[in-house]
């Protein structure tokens, strides 16, 4: 038997969620069944092409919402869970007797779906508990002060840098594969690990002197774009570390396959932030939550994001429209 999951790609709640739900199932469900991974990323263009689930068993977590009859499991937190309101519909229509679950108001999936494993099937992994509590303070953004997460002090934070900047998702997958059994602190001793670490630390460095250069605080929003430098992705709180004014970020960056705005909220600012932006990115076609959210565009479409961002930024700061 094979099991597919679908999982979202080069994030830590993701890659948790992937590890906490395979061994759920595979002590639960399906013993002795063969695990294999699709890392997802939030594009312009249609998210889930039919072949994607080629499993006996299918499972989306902490993704969006497919109404494919091939899904099996489905665990999501996010406000922006459904592409379309006909693909809302068909959850609200085929939930009951499905092993679907969402729940917009969980920090982190994995936490989540620790608990719909506990309390509706009688499974713990007490072993998982540290990466159980990881996600949920790094998904929820549950710090002192910026310095933690940008200093990457804790083996948990160094596995973030190393999911969230590696190319490609064969090493995201090696540590799902490794997290369903090993400590955190032994995961980033993993030789291949290590290996990806160092130099990623070192573009993170320059990272944050690149947005100290770029980046302007005004009117409680800090705003950089860096489409045009090799950043494919940076540390989201590097702004307030660098800007700790600030109550609000709004960045543009260029990928291999997309251009991107990413739009977030100062867990340590002195206002509390007064904006869902996942409502502002779902009127461009993107998501996410009411601290954080996210817009795709085409990698083409570098001026339309930076148009829209400029148009965020004004909306943040409380500018009138033009």
């Amino acid at each position: 038997m094979k099991v597919r999951i679908l999982y979202h790609d080069h994030c830590f709640d993701g890659a948790a969620s992937a590890a906490y739900f395979t061994r759920f199932v595979q002590e639960r469900f399906y013993p002795g069944a063969g695990f294999a991974y699709t890392g997802m990323a939030h594009k312009a263009a249609q998210l889930f092409e039919p072949d994607l689930f080629d499993g006996d068993i299918n499972a989306i977590v902490d993704f969006k919402y497919s109404p494919d009859d091939r899904v099996t499991w489905w665990f999501d937190h996010h406000q922006s869970a459904f592409l379309t309101p006909e693909d809302q519909a068909h959850y609200e229509a085929t939930r009951d007797g499905r092993r679907l679950y969402l729940d917009i108001h969980s920090r982190s999936c994995t936490k989540y779906i620790a608990r719909i494993a506990r309390e509706e099937y009688g499974f713990e992994a007490p072993d998982l508990a540290e990466l159980v509590h990881w996600a949920d303070i790094i998904d929820g953004a549950v710090y002192d002060r910026a310095e933690v997460p940008v200093e990457m002090k804790e083996p948990a934070l160094k596995l973030v840098l190393v999911i969230e900047a590696a190319k490609g998702s064969e090493a995201v997958q090696r540590i799902i594969r490794l997290m369903q059994r090993q400590p955190l602190s032994a995961i980033i001793e993993d030789p291949e690990v290590k290996a990806l670490y160092g130099p990623l630390y070192e573009r993170h460095l320059r990272s944050i002197d690149l947005i100290g250069k770029l980046g302007r605080c005004e009117g409680g929003v800090i705003h950089f774009d860096v489409a045009d430098y090799d950043m494919e992705g940076y540390n989201k709180f590097v702004p307030y570390y660098l800007f700790p004014e600030g109550t609000y970020t709004v960045s543009v960056s260029l990928s291999s396959f997309r251009t991107k705005i990413s739009v977030g909220s100062n867990p340590w600012a002195s206002e509390e932030p007064r904006h869902n932006l996942a409502t502002i990115c779902e009127r461009y076609g993107g998501g996410g939550h009411a601290r954080v959210g996210a817009i795709s565009f085409e990698r083409h479409e570098v001026e339309r994001a930076r148009e829209a961002a400029r148009e965020i930024v004004a909306e943040l700061r409380g500018e009138p429209a033009a």
